[in-house]
């Protein structure tokens, strides 16, 4: 049986490298092609170079061939759900337009909504 999307995200977050902050999150979005790729935030000690688990995804499927994606789940130990940061928002909009973005934690709750929702008027390259 094939692994949800949101199950890849929770397995992801167990990869996090997040010895500072202790914050693992996990990401996995799915390509248009119904391949699914996974990835977690990974720290550094100068906060700027950080990654967040989103970004890894996203960069790690482009890095493979991947293009066009369908929807990601982003999975953190939190207790309200946690949206992607807006570099990651950036980001989800430049590679994957007004995707479908499932939020989830470890207590069960989830939410889904487009993009676009979290992200009105993004900049991207109609603006160039």
């Amino acid at each position: 049986m094939r692994e949800t999307l949101t199950e890849a995200a929770l397995r992801a977050r167990l990869n996090a490298h997040a010895p500072y902050s202790k914050f693992l999150v996990g990401a996995a979005i799915e390509d248009a092609n119904g391949q699914v790729h996974t990835g977690c935030n990974i720290e550094n000690a100068t906060y700027g170079l950080t990654l967040c688990a989103e970004r890894v995804a996203v960069f790690k499927a482009i890095s493979e061939g991947a293009r066009g994606f369908t929807r990601i789940a982003i999975a953190a130990d939190t207790d309200v759900l946690t949206p992607p940061c807006g570099a990651c928002r950036q980001i989800l909009w430049e590679f994957a337009g007004d995707v479908e973005i499932t939020l989830v934690n470890l207590h069960g709750q989830s939410e889904t909504l487009q993009l676009a929702t979290l992200f009105p008027r993004a900049f991207d390259a109609s603006f160039l």
